[in-house]
């Protein structure tokens, strides 16, 4: 039996159906998100712009959902919200419709920010409900939630490429029936938790105790913050330029090069799987470890690279890269108890934050360098994530 297979059995029906439903719905969820950055060469080609405003676009959905997720995290580590799940993949669905018959650029920035604010209200909760349903399984809870999110992010290209680009921006609105499932899911799962939240009224609650002396705790969060910084600025390069640069390198075809992201974002999706339970088993620490350093030669290669080796770089990187994410949000847990949607809402939020600040700046260079000059620059980030070397040794739970 894998790890993977043993955290399963371990956990019971009635809650590994919820995680199931939570890591379906990051799935729906970040299948429509994912669709933003999937149309940017045929938004490109449509409304005339330029890499400066593609990294706009990026930086409106992602900073939204940054500045607001800690904030509803901490709301909701006081007063549990359980039906705003539903609400905010509404606001997702808004923001899709939006996007379809966006007649200008401005419609599309205001699109791309209540995409940003569905994410920000779907995730603190979400992440909540997937570490209720653990059952102490914390790492192997948050891989299976996160499975989902990279999921929809790998399946978004796909869609882009074989509905949306051959029949046009209006077809966006389809999805909306993706949406409208979403909610009924998210509905069901909101009853779950309510039930639960007045099944364990009576119950203590969780103490908040630090671990660790408060300084050691800030320095261990700036540890794990910049290491999530490096992490998705790198990410946010695969996700808005990959396919301008194969398209660009390599004179693939808008098809093709929409394949290659998937392959990106496919070994992400299977690195993001794998990362929580072995943490499990293993600590994550060492999964941290593992995935921030293990992919720098990778990075330094890829700009180097021919069209296949190109492919099997990206997929190297993709998966280990994506291991960590899982590990950082169980290890915040650990390091601030108790306080599991402001975890979320941090790391969550930093994370569209740190991407969407860095695709802009990413874009900027791109228009006054060339494309392939980022990947160049780029291939040095992960080196920053020598600084795991000061994360605190914790008491495994």
């Amino acid at each position: 039996m894998t790890t993977i297979d043993t955290a399963a059995a371990k956990l019971p029906t009635a809650t590994l159906s919820v995680l199931l439903a939570v890591s379906a719905c990051h799935m729906l969820n970040d299948v429509m998100q994912s669709l933003l950055a999937s149309l940017y060469p045929l938004l490109k080609a449509n409304y005339g712009l330029d890499f400066v405003q593609i990294g706009l676009l990026t930086m409106a959905f992602q900073v939204t959902a940054s500045l607001l997720q800690p904030a509803v995290g901490v709301v909701a580590d006081r007063w549990p919200m359980p039906y705003a799940l539903p609400v905010g993949m509404a606001s997702t669905l808004v923001g899709l419709l939006l996007l379809a018959k966006a007649g200008n650029f401005a419609v599309l920035v205001g699109a791309a920010c209540l995409v940003g604010l569905g994410s920000a209200i779907f995730h603190p909760e979400a992440s909540r409900v997937a570490r209720l349903a653990s059952g102490g399984r914390h790492g192997f809870a948050q891989s299976l939630f996160q499975l989902g999110g990279n999921a929809g992010t790998a399946i978004g290209p796909l869609l882009a490429a074989f509905i949306v680009l051959p029949y046009g921006q209006g077809s966006i609105a389809w999805f909306a029936g993706i949406a409208l499932l979403g909610m009924v899911i998210l509905t069901l799962t909101g009853r779950w938790y309510a039930a639960h939240r007045r099944l364990n009224a009576g119950r203590p609650a969780v103490s908040r105790s630090l671990p660790l002396p408060r300084g050691d705790i800030l320095m261990a969060l700036g540890i794990l913050i910049l290491l999530t910084a490096t992490k998705n600025v790198y990410m946010a390069s695969f996700s808005s330029y990959f396919t301008f640069y194969t398209i660009e390198r390599f004179g693939l075809s808008v098809r093709d090069a929409q394949l290659m992201l998937f392959l990106f974002l496919g070994a992400a999706a299977a690195g993001t799987f794998a990362g929580g339970p072995i943490g499990d088993r293993y600590g994550a620490r060492f999964v941290i470890w593992f995935s921030i350093l293990g992919v720098i030669p990778f990075a330094l290669m890829l700009p180097y690279a021919n069209l296949f080796f190109t492919g099997v770089l990206s997929v190297a990187i993709g998966m280990i890269l994506a291991s960590a994410f899982p590990a950082i949000v169980v290890f915040a847990q650990e390091l601030l108890p108790g306080r599991i949607g402001l975890v979320a809402g941090i790391f969550f939020g930093f994370a569209f934050g740190a991407g969407g600040l860095g695709a802009a700046l990413l874009g900027t260079l791109a228009d006054s360098h060339g494309i392939a000059y980022v990947y160049q620059v780029i291939s040095y980030l992960p080196i920053l994530g020598v600084a795991t070397i000061l994360l605190p040794k914790l008491a495994r739970p």
